[in-house]
């Protein structure tokens, strides 16, 4: 099998069960416009986001890692008219086009916070916030460990915690590894597989976006 065949897959799927969406397609244009890098998930990924969120039931959702707010879209799209939705983005650039993608899809109930995410999170624990649904954890992995934790203080028994890019194009698998980005995710998958109020799992994938996984890590206690 080939990269080819991955992504002809992939449009096939994209193009039978993703309906054409024009607000989805202008955040793809608008974030590589201002220069984002194009490591959005692919539609049939994103599909499946929004589906898990439904799936849930989830009323709040929490995403770490915007980007251009492609992703956040179609978890947004998952809520209810009184849902709500934060995403968080290191990138006040970044930021900036996820909120005009995030206003021409008609998200009213999504907010992007600006800043380091470690951060923010520790503010919304002090401040008690109210319990999340479902936390999407898409940012930069050598923290990966460190969100996992603030996901659980900011989730209850039932709450869904998804972390993308964990495959690492098989790299994942080296323990010697000298890269922080292998290191932190591994670290991350570790603390599903030992944590106390974590049972999880992950999987392998091949698409459009090349070789890679997502994490599936649902909160017991």
């Amino acid at each position: 099998m080939t990269q080819h065949r991955w992504t002809a897959v992939d449009d096939y799927f994209t193009t039978l069960l993703t309906p054409h969406d024009e607000a989805l397609d202008a955040a793809l244009r608008e974030s590589d416009a201002a220069g984002l890098p194009q490591i959005a998930v692919a539609p049939n990924q994103g599909k499946l986001l929004q589906l898990l969120a439904e799936i849930q039931g989830a009323r709040r959702i929490l995403e770490i890692g915007t980007l251009g707010g492609y992703s956040t879209i179609w978890l947004g799209r998952a809520l209810p008219d009184d849902g709500y939705l934060l995403t968080l983005e290191a990138s006040a650039a970044h930021a900036e086009v996820a909120r005009a993608n995030l206003a021409r899809a008609g998200l009213p109930q999504a907010e992007v916070r600006t800043g380091p995410a470690l951060d923010t999170l520790a503010k919304l624990v002090a401040e008690g916030a109210e319990p999340f649904d479902l936390v999407f954890i898409d940012a930069d992995k050598p923290n990966n460990p460190h969100y996992l934790e603030r996901a659980l203080q900011l989730t209850r028994p039932g709450s869904l915690i998804v972390g993308d890019n964990v495959v690492r194009e098989g790299e994942i698998i080296d323990a010697d590894s000298t890269d922080p980005k292998i290191q932190g995710v591994r670290s991350f998958l570790e603390l599903i597989a030992t944590h106390p109020r974590l049972t999880g799992t992950a999987l392998q994938t091949v698409g459009s976006k090349g070789y890679d996984g997502f994490s599936l890590a649902r909160v017991t206690s």
